[in-house]
């Protein structure tokens, strides 16, 4: 069977609109820009497709956009660079769990060598995801300014009726904990596990409740989030699944967690008069060995997480052969 509350979430695959005549010469050159597949249709000034978007702009001024890639298309192309306006309205029919008293809890910095792991949660309710409407709250991945991450951090903050926290695991935390844990995953089970106690703590402030609490399935098994669940967590539904950030209480949560977790890389940079890269690539292990000559390797534990390869690689020492990938919970 498949599981009810995924299959309330399923996005739009249709939508249609009017365009100005200069709105719909902004939307051909982005089409053409960005390498759509022109095509002749009948009472149509144009029509173009890619992947999975079809788009079709009739003489009548009406668009018709169609297709898997449908509601990313109009949130992210077309309402913020043609028609300047959100105008999305279906998302409550679609959606009946969209109003909703939940929290969303998600983390950032676990694929960044350096810096914390940040894991966030945020309460919303219906006043709350109403005025969020027009605000940008999206994914964190999908905002690429920091300038705008704080922005909406605060926005997010400030939200009469929004209630949320914010758990850094600070580097040393972090490799002690990993030392006690072995396992990532586990360390992500009991951050996600925490944030939502601490917000639970404070329900007093939550009008209505929370019925339940939403996050990315990063686990194989959905016990593993389950299981580290702590006394006033267990009181509350837990709902794990892939892309959560669709749901709005997840993408604040995001937010919260990509700015302080950014906010604390910078002042890691302060405090050691360097710039570390985010992520884990070769220019992360440059700044490793530059970190090390500059400090001393003794002092890699409090700026980076020590079970990366990066780690070893930046020390000069061997690594071990690569495990074949196997799932694991």
């Amino acid at each position: 069977m498949s599981d009810p509350q995924v299959a309330a979430v399923k996005p739009l695959t249709s939508y249609t609109c009017k365009l100005l005549d200069a709105q719909a010469e902004a939307l051909k050159n982005w089409l053409v820009a960005h390498g759509y597949r022109f095509r002749e249709v009948p009472y149509a000034r144009f029509a173009a497709e890619k992947e999975k978007t079809n788009l079709v702009f009739y003489e009548s001024g009406k668009l018709v956009v169609q297709g898997k890639g449908t509601q990313e298309f109009v949130e992210f192309v077309l309402e913020p660079e043609i028609l300047k306006e959100a105008r999305l309205g279906y998302e409550e029919v679609l959606n009946p769990d969209l109003l909703v008293p939940r929290l969303g809890v998600d983390e950032s910095g676990k694929g960044d060598f350096f810096g914390p792991l940040c894991v966030a949660g945020v309460y919303v309710n219906e006043a709350v995801v109403k005025s969020w409407k027009d605000a940008g709250v999206r994914d964190s991945k999908t905002i690429s300014s920091d300038k705008r991450m704080k922005e909406l951090a605060e926005l997010i903050r400030k939200t009469p009726g929004c209630v949320s926290t914010v758990v850094p695991i600070g580097n040393e935390a972090y490799n002690r904990l990993y030392a006690k844990m072995r396992s990532v995953n586990s360390m992500l089970a009991w951050g996600h596990a925490r944030v939502i106690e601490n917000l639970m703590l404070l329900k007093y402030q939550m009008n209505p409740p929370p019925i339940r609490a939403i996050s990315d399935q990063f686990a194989s098994k959905k016990e593993v989030v389950a299981k580290a669940l702590m006394s006033l967590g267990k009181g509350i539904e837990l709902i794990q699944k892939h892309k959560a950030e669709a749901d709005l209480a997840v993408a604040a949560a995001s937010i919260l967690a990509r700015h302080e977790f950014v906010t604390r890389m910078g002042e890691l940079g302060q405090r050691f008069g360097m710039e570390f890269p985010k992520g884990a690539s070769a220019a992360v292990d440059a700044a490793a060995k530059e970190f090390i000559a500059k400090q001393g390797v003794e002092e890699l534990p409090n700026v980076a997480k020590m079970h990366f390869r990066t780690a070893l690689r930046a020390q000069g020492l061997p690594e071990p052969p690569k495990v074949p990938w196997q799932r694991r919970s």
